[in-house]
């Protein structure tokens, strides 16, 4: 079964607010799984949700985050998080009006010279790779608060 994770683990994940969260899903930006009333987040809603509290940060409003996750799931195919554990690097540049998902730093390169406007850029593969890494830093802690507990607890 895949990892799930409860709505507070999502805001100490990623810092973003329990408001938020409750927001992108009345407004089916990012849609969890529902145990009874509790919400459920997956790896790959914990990806999307890194990049959009990543774009939100950067000044993008919600219906140009709108606009960039259904761009990403069509042009993706599959769910971000499944996508990027390639090999591939992902990269979303946006001039604010043309959306690109590019794999090539060549292809890069070419849309930042031809550009008449800025440019951003959002590595995604960084921005899953840090989701993941956060994850793994926090099950070793909460693995190592448990193994001391019990040490505690053995030597009473």
């Amino acid at each position: 079964m895949a990892e799930r994770f409860t709505s507070a683990q999502v805001v100490e994940l990623t810092g973003i607010t329990a408001r938020q969260l409750q927001w992108w899903d009345e407004q089916g930006i990012v849609v969890p799984s529902r145990e009874g009333h509790r919400r459920l987040y997956s790896l790959d809603d914990l990806a999307e949700m890194a990049v959009i509290a990543d774009l939100r940060r950067r000044g993008f409003p919600l219906q140009r985050v709108r606009r960039v996750v259904r761009f990403l799931q069509r042009e993706l195919g599959s769910r971000l998080a499944q996508t990027v554990s390639g090999g591939s690097e992902y990269h979303l540049l946006t001039d604010g009006s043309r959306l690109y998902l590019e794999t090539s730093a060549k292809q890069i390169v070419d849309i930042l010279k031809n550009a008449r406007q800025p440019i951003l850029s959002v590595c995604l593969t960084d921005t899953v790779r840090a989701m993941r890494a956060n994850i793994r830093g926090r099950k070793k802690a909460s693995a190592s608060v448990h193994s001391q507990q019990h040490a505690r607890r053995k030597a009473l």
